[in-house]
């Protein structure tokens, strides 16, 4: 009779080996400088909407979350690599990035706008940027769009690795100003002492040529993971972690249309 119990514990210590190779950790990658998404609090640790957000579903999925820190125009060649299985840092679903990566369903949805020198007049055919010089982040959809819609008008794109080093350049003269997420340019720069005398000016850009259909996750083509993350944010919309998180950071409805 031991033996036979013997026997069964093994089977079943057997069987359960699957499961806990499922529950191994979940690396995901994160620029934490991109305030208030991602950013780094005074004890080092990640704050922000993405982290958030990335927590809430590693619940959900009933995994561990593995933080990578990496500059974001790295993010997706660490991806393919497998240095890391997903990127969470506010990317948006666009074309040319789908031809490399797959992408979840958004987790929200926001759009760009231009940041200068608050009373700067700019029409929406943004003939008054001629000689401006414009800060982007290096290997950001904003980058994309600022060289093939604002150089061809006269402005004169200057590539940075974060956008924080944007702001300075912006705040210290050196730039007569950025395009970026509007949220981020609100929250990051506006509302802080070294944004002020600035606005946002000119049109919203929502463009899905290059703005995509919201930012979502990336994760390598053809990963299974990608349908475990759709079902654990469309759970999360549900059980109203979502908007519990949202409503820490944002004032409105982030997830958009």
């Amino acid at each position: 009779m031991k033996k036979l119990v013997l026997l069964g514990a093994l089977a079943l210590s057997v069987l359960s080996l699957p499961t806990f190779a499922d529950e191994k950790p979940l690396k995901i990658g994160i620029e934490a400088a991109y305030p208030p998404f991602a950013s780094k609090a005074p004890d080092g640790s990640i704050v922000g909407f993405d982290y958030d957000i990335g927590n809430a579903l590693c619940e959900e999925m009933k995994v561990k979350c593995v933080w990578v820190e990496q500059e974001f125009d790295g993010l997706i060649p660490a991806l393919k690599v497998r240095k890391i299985d997903a990127v969470l840092s506010s990317m948006s679903i666009t074309e040319d990035r789908k031809k490399s990566v797959d992408f979840t369903n958004k987790y929200y949805n926001t759009p760009a706008r231009l940041v200068m020198k608050a009373g700067t007049q700019v029409s929406d055919g943004l003939t008054e940027l001629k000689g401006k010089n414009i800060g982007v982040q290096r290997g950001s959809i904003h980058e994309r769009f600022a060289r093939e819609v604002l150089a061809p008008l006269g402005a004169e794109i200057k590539p940075y690795g974060s956008q924080n080093e944007i702001y300075l350049d912006v705040a210290a003269g050196r730039l007569d100003g950025t395009v970026a997420d509007a949220t981020l340019l609100d929250d990051g720069f506006l509302k802080t002492d070294a944004g002020k005398g600035f606005a946002f000016v000119g049109p919203a850009f929502t463009d899905v040529k290059y703005f995509g259909d919201g930012v979502g996750i990336a994760v390598r083509k053809g990963d299974a993971l990608k349908d475990k993350i759709n079902t654990a944010i469309a759970a999360i919309r549900e059980n109203g972690k979502y908007k519990q998180i949202q409503d820490k950071y944002f004032a409105f409805d982030i997830y958009g249309k």
